[in-house]
């Protein structure tokens, strides 16, 4: 096809973005082509009266993804980046194994699923296709969204909620759209991640640890003794990583070891309370540690354990493993129960007011009620028929760069973006706040000299930065 064509990408430095966005102008007719370095990415047609306003739009359009630090580039020289699946199969469930009293079972897809959070409010899963649901505690789906790749995890950071994927992003999952918070650089393969403060921890194949400030800037990374880093957990004490090896925990500064301890085999995922960590191996045991790395205790299952979580108190530590069967042990170590799930292994779990929700290998998320009475009586051969929760036909919510205009602040406040080196960054306008402190806020928005209103901005914990929290707004000062 002939036409005038123009090819831009996405470079930043430290090699985080792997974007490309291209016009091509053919007589009367816009071709707008966007997505992941790799992919094919997304493909619009658009249709205009004359050539001339084919091309206007396309470098209106071409203007604003400059703004944003796109720069020509040539097609094909940037390499998709490269993505390690975690590898877990799951073993025929036990015979004889009693029924778990599951309440209900969302299956949407084929597909595993390891990302669960839960709360007062919401239930959220997401899988390896890249949808991400939230349904209320009895099982009604309230949204979808959906991701450009697999979701690893889903993880909560006071009031903020964040994805991360197999495309090295991190999705703000706060608002009614997704938002990219973070992107990680390409070196690091990631297979978990945690979030303390805005401050991201991650866990790769080879079983390095990486931190990255509010603005996703490496601040650290370490090698474990042990590759395979599946487990990272993140507390205001420190980065607490489970390998190969056993756990290694390292500080927030510089990642300084602080502890290390052997595990009987090689850690999968972890759980973490107020002053333990958890972690579920592939020997047969969950493992229990302090946090600064001493009284160690073991829960031991029947085979590879997946998943394990524990009650706030950790009067019940609970585990899934690889033959669809999930227990429950006391403070002690005492096994209390074992039942079949019915739906697959539990690839990850959280327990929540008696309820013990699990996202496992068939692409089911279930809630089994573990009150003492419903498993007393799933003992006893008696348990409730699960509800099967149907996936929504509507279409599913998509990460997206747009938001709503407004000529007024109105009571929100005031950020703007600038440039500091090669790189935009947002910083209050409005009175009241430190001029000199930035503002962590969606990649996407981030366009050279635009001024947004957000309903608020809060000081981090740990202070120097503001987090914006609630909608945002494009503020039109023409």
């Amino acid at each position: 096809m002939g036409g005038q064509r123009t090819y831009l990408e996405l470079s930043e430095d430290g090699g985080s973005s792997h974007k490309f966005y291209e016009t091509l102008v053919d007589g009367q007719t816009l071709t707008i082509r966007f997505g992941r370095i790799g992919d094919k990415g997304q493909t619009q047609v658009k249709e205009f009266p004359s050539p001339e306003k084919a091309l206007a739009e396309a470098s209106k359009k071409l203007a604003e993804k400059r703004k944003k630090g796109y720069v020509e580039a040539v097609m094909g020289e940037r390499k998709k980046r490269s993505v390690t699946r975690r590898e877990i199969t799951s073993q025929a469930a036990a015979k004889n194994t009693t029924k778990a009293p599951v309440i209900w079972r969302f299956t949407p897809a084929d597909s595993r699923a390891f990302g669960v959070f839960i709360d007062e409010y919401r239930c959220w899963m997401g899988n390896e296709t890249g949808a991400i649901y939230s349904l209320d505690h009895e099982g009604r789906v309230l949204d979808q969204f959906k991701l450009p790749d697999g979701v690893k995890c889903i993880v909560a950071d006071e009031d903020w909620l964040y994805a991360g994927c197999d495309d090295g992003k991190v999705y703000d999952l706060s608002g009614k759209v997704p938002r990219v918070a973070y992107e990680i650089s390409d070196d690091v393969d990631i297979y978990w991640l945690d979030i303390k403060d805005g401050v991201l921890g991650v866990s790769d194949a080879a079983g390095n640890v990486a931190v990255f400030n509010h603005e996703d800037e490496s601040q650290w990374q370490k090698k474990s003794s042990g590759g395979a880093g599946w487990m990272i957990r993140c507390d205001e004490l420190g980065v607490y990583h489970g390998h190969a090896d056993g756990v290694t925990m390292y500080d927030w500064e510089d990642g300084n070891k602080l502890w290390h301890h052997g595990s009987e085999g090689p850690v999968l995922f972890g759980w973490q309370e107020e002053s333990t960590v958890y972690v579920a191996t592939a020997k047969h045991l969950v493992q229990r540690f302090s946090k600064r790395g001493t009284d160690p205790r073991s829960y031991r299952c029947d085979a590879a354990v997946f998943s394990c979580a524990a009650s706030e108190d950790g009067k019940y530590v609970f585990a899934g493993d690889n033959c669809s069967s999930v227990y429950c042990f006391d403070e002690a170590g005492a096994r209390l129960w074992k039942l079949n799930t019915g739906c697959g292994s539990a690839c990850s779990m959280q327990f929540f007011r008696d309820r013990l929700y699990i996202v496992t290998t068939d692409g089911s998320f279930a809630a089994i009620d573990a009150s003492e009475a419903a498993i007393a009586a799933a003992q006893a051969g008696t348990v409730p028929e699960a509800r099967s929760i149907k996936a929504p036909r509507a279409a599913a919510v998509v990460p997206s760069a747009e938001v709503e205009t407004v000529r007024e602040a109105g009571e929100g406040v005031v950020v703007e973006v600038y440039k500091e080196g090669s790189k935009l960054r947002v910083r209050p306008v409005s009175t009241g706040y430190h001029r000199t402190w930035n503002v962590q806020f969606p990649k996407e928005l981030r366009e050279l000299g635009a001024h947004y209103v957000v309903d608020e901005l809060r000081e981090s914990a740990s202070g120097g930065f503001y987090r914006a929290h609630g909608a945002i707004r494009k503020l039109d000062r023409a």
